[in-house]
């Protein structure tokens, strides 16, 4: 026997815990692009549900097809044409009988065209938009065969998974069979749930992804099959369990009661030279209620741009300094962090407070000094990135951690604040400028009391929106060009780093040449998301000290610094983004005392979707009714950030549509953590993950 038979001995039996790399067809290859999409063990391949279904069970003639829709297709192929001008592209005509059907095939290889051969039978299947010689698809799915019988449509309606590089949809199907095969000796799948109706989950899960009867598969595509019902209750329920322990652990832990917090805002509100909101009022005694107990506060505080969460912000961090604790807040980006540090300077100097500041850009003089005052027992305001959580930096009295910007934060980060406080845990306040509607917030932040301010200053410049076609841009550049030429500056966001032939978008690179071409006189920056984060730092500081008249950029810039001389704001391709995006980026401009203008250029003809989002954005300037119109006209995946759509994502739920079992399943989740602890850990594991690392977010 050899040494390498020896080491790996008879192998386990295969288990839903059992790694994806030991099934049938997977291997590590595909193992580990499959943990790409957070799929490791068998048991995750049973709950990575379907995005939608493809009906591909019966052909539709050529003569019945209609623009928009999908169909399966088949006929004989009668022509093929390699056409080299202008793009290259391979054309092939199909016939049933009824009609003919134009495929088109930008990306090919040899072997593909060879296939394609006249005479023979092609089955395809994909979306048929209208062209200039009648029905076409562009790159559908399709097989070829020399015998029409062949060719035959699926005998049950086909689900379709989220995929990543390399992972093709059947070999996805085969996994989860397989998985689905072993899950039949899991006897927790197989019980009933406390509390939950209809079919057990093993058999929700058959039916979702392997529905057999016509029945079944029409009630899953109108979304209103039992199966569905019953798993989107119990992923609902999972993440309320979650949330619930998460809230639990924070809360475990004693926190540093400060005395008198109201007096720090007493005393901030006597040096700040405007007088707060009521909305700010409201939110800064709720702060100051939490502050003053010894247990933690864990406190999200929402606020439309502009609204002044800053300023909450200042007040507890004061209340700690002033209890002779140590605070810190901290920022997504250096620039974002400097400007935080100058907001809090300027506020804190009549007090006699100079707040300490930490970067990877930090000379190490500086760093160790900082890093001195943060380990001795005094009371300190530190300010700053990523830079603060390190190993390297010790905190003496640590009582309080401000996130700004929360989704941009992941679960490592929030811990890493967390354990910084030794004994006693720190209070958090996490402020985000993303308006989270009401019946999302009670889904998605269970674990956090909600503040909301939603009122803004006096004084705000109201932004003028216009959404223009993109046939005016000309006009638009000259405009932007007069306005520049007069020392104000300018915006123009892309919704594409680079171009692509696919999509009709403007990308940013090629928009950067094209303006500093049509606008030689100015200074044009240029910042996207893949340069390196010095690039990005010394692009948006050049246009923050005027060095940089416009600046072209991609949605980096949505969260980013103040810069109030920036009046104009162009968005390209703005149907292509959504409502709440486009209010952020909105907000970079009219901070300052001109008057601010906002141009959503888009490429007609306007589909009814977008329509409805630039006339909400023209109507409004209210974040919170933004954000509502969003959700209903697109739902919640696109609004959230990663802490939302990536460790404790939906799979099945939607947290708009489905918020009235919320309230209704709160209940059955503290009776299941307070009387059947293993099983409540159970579904958090099954849904979400390891409920330990959850409850350490």
């Amino acid at each position: 026997m050899t040494d390498a038979r020896r080491r790996s001995g008879p192998r386990a039996p295969l288990t839903l815990d059992s790694e994806i790399t030991y099934l049938k067809g997977a291997g590590p290859a595909v193992a580990q692009r499959l943990r790409t999409l957070g799929l490791c063990c068998v048991r995750d391949l049973l709950f990575h549900l379907p995005l939608r279904y493809e009906d591909r069970r019966r052909h539709t003639s050529c003569a019945r097809l209609r623009p928009g829709a999908e169909a399966l297709v088949r006929g004989r192929i009668v022509a093929v044409e390699l056409r080299l001008a202008g793009r290259r592209t391979l054309r092939v005509v199909i016939d049933d009988g009824s009609g003919s059907l134009l495929l088109r095939f930008f990306h090919f290889n040899p072997a593909q065209r060879e296939s394609l051969r006249e005479g023979r039978w092609l089955q395809a299947y994909g979306s048929v938009r209208n062209g200039a010689a009648g029905p076409e698809m562009i790159h559908p799915q399709y097989r070829v065969a020399d015998d029409a019988e062949v060719l035959q449509p699926d005998e049950h309606l086909a689900p379709i998974y989220s995929l990543t590089t390399g992972i093709t949809q059947q070999r996805l199907r085969g996994l989860i069979t397989l998985a689905l095969e072993l899950a039949a000796a899991d006897a927790a799948l197989a019980a009933p749930l406390p509390g939950l109706d209809g079919p057990a989950t093993l058999d929700a899960l058959r039916a979702i992804h392997h529905p057999k009867s016509d029945a079944e598969a029409e009630a899953l595509i109108e979304r209103r099959h039992p199966a569905q019902t019953r798993l989107i209750r119990e992923e609902l329920l999972a993440h309320q369990l979650g949330m619930r322990l998460l809230r639990g652990r924070l809360k475990a832990r004693p926190a540093q009661a400060m005395r008198e917090p109201g007096e720090a805002v007493s005393a901030l509100l006597g040096v700040l030279p405007f007088a707060p909101t009521s909305a700010q009022r409201r939110v800064l005694d709720e702060v100051a209620r939490d502050l003053a107990v010894s247990r933690p506060m864990l406190r999200l505080v929402q606020g439309d741009v502009g609204s002044g969460k800053t300023v909450i912000a200042a007040a507890a961090l004061l209340a700690a300094y002033r209890d002779g604790l140590q605070a810190v807040m901290v920022a997504p980006t250096e620039l974002l962090a400097e400007q935080h540090l100058r907001t809090l300077s300027t506020w804190f100097a009549p007090l006699g407070i100079t707040p300490l500041f930490l970067s990877n850009r930090v000379k190490k003089a500086e760093r160790t000094r900082v890093l001195q005052a943060l380990a001795a027992p005094r009371p300190a305001i530190a300010v700053g990135t990523h830079a603060l959580l390190q190993d390297g930096v010790e905190y003496a009295r640590l009582a309080l951690t401000v996130v700004d910007e929360q989704h941009r934060f992941g679960v490592q980060q929030r811990l890493a604040l967390r354990d910084k406080g030794g004994e006693l845990a720190p209070h958090q306040l996490i402020m985000s400028a993303t308006p989270i509607p009401r019946t999302l917030a009670q889904t998605l932040y269970a674990d956090l009391d909600v503040s909301v301010i939603d009122e803004l200053p006096p004084g705000r410049t109201p932004v003028t929106t216009v959404a223009l076609s993109a046939q005016r841009r000309a006009e638009i550049v000259a405009r932007i060009g007069r306005a520049c030429a007069q020392g104000r500056q300018a915006y123009w966001v892309c919704t594409l780093i680079e171009e692509s032939e696919e999509l009709n978008a403007e990308a940013a690179e090629a928009t950067a040449a094209r303006l500093r071409t049509e606008l030689p006189q100015l200074q044009v920056g240029l910042v996207h998301g893949r340069m390196k984060p010095d690039q990005k730092e010394a692009q948006m500081r050049a246009f923050k000290d005027g060095t940089t008249q416009l600046l072209v950029a991609t949605t980096v810039i949505e969260v980013g610094v103040d810069v109030p001389n920036a009046s104009i704001m162009v968005i390209d391709n703005a149907e292509r983004l959504g409502l709440s995006q486009l209010h952020q980026l909105r907000g970079r401009v009219g901070r300052g005392a001109r008057e601010s203008q906002c141009v959503l250029l888009y490429q007609p003809p306007l589909g009814d979707m977008a329509r409805a989002r630039l006339e909400t954005l023209r109507a409004t300037t209210d974040g919170f009714a933004i954000a509502q119109r969003d959700l209903e006209l697109r739902g919640p995946g696109e609004l959230l950030g990663r802490r939302q759509t990536g460790e404790i994502g939906m799979k099945l739920a939607d947290p708009v549509r489905d918020a009235p079992l919320v309230q209704m399943l709160q209940p059955l989740a503290d009776r299941l953590l307070a009387e059947r602890p293993a099983l409540a850990r159970g579904l958090i594991a099954r849904w979400i993950g390891d409920p330990e690392r959850y409850a350490m977010v």
